[in-house]
């Protein structure tokens, strides 16, 4: 799984310093990733197992602000896929400069209806690498 996504910077992603908000990088990182699981595998298929990822941990690097009217891309890869999680490594890269912005690892856990970790088949290790 390789995504790239882009969002232009707006005045609402802001904080009262002129650049983007850290809280707002969590919500691009999370349109990135559902982009990107969008490409790889459908949600029936969620549906139909019974199962979902929820986020676990994340570790996100600021590295430069970012501010209104620039455009950032967001790349989403599989870092890691383990037994029971994946890890998806997504980084934010101003697209005027080419400079990272932020970078992060967000590790994944899939579960069951009854919210227990579940083991990662095959075939979903197939579709995401």
């Amino acid at each position: 799984m390789k995504k790239n996504i882009e969002i232009k910077i707006r005045g609402y992603h802001l904080d009262f310093y002129g650049h983007v908000n850290n809280a707002r990088y969590l919500e691009f990182l999370e349109e990135a990733r559902w982009e990107a699981y969008g490409t790889v595998i459908n949600s029936d298929f969620f549906k139909k197992n019974g199962i979902s990822f929820i986020v676990v941990n994340i570790n996100i690097n600021y590295r430069i602000p970012a501010t209104i009217d620039q455009n950032i891309i967001i790349e989403s890869s599989i870092k890691k896929v383990g037994n029971k999680s994946i890890t998806v490594y997504q980084n934010i890269i101003l697209k005027e400069t080419g400079k990272t912005t932020a970078d992060a690892d967000v590790t994944c856990v899939l579960i069951d209806k009854a919210g227990k970790p579940v083991a990662i088949t095959e075939e979903l290790k197939d579709m995401f690498c």
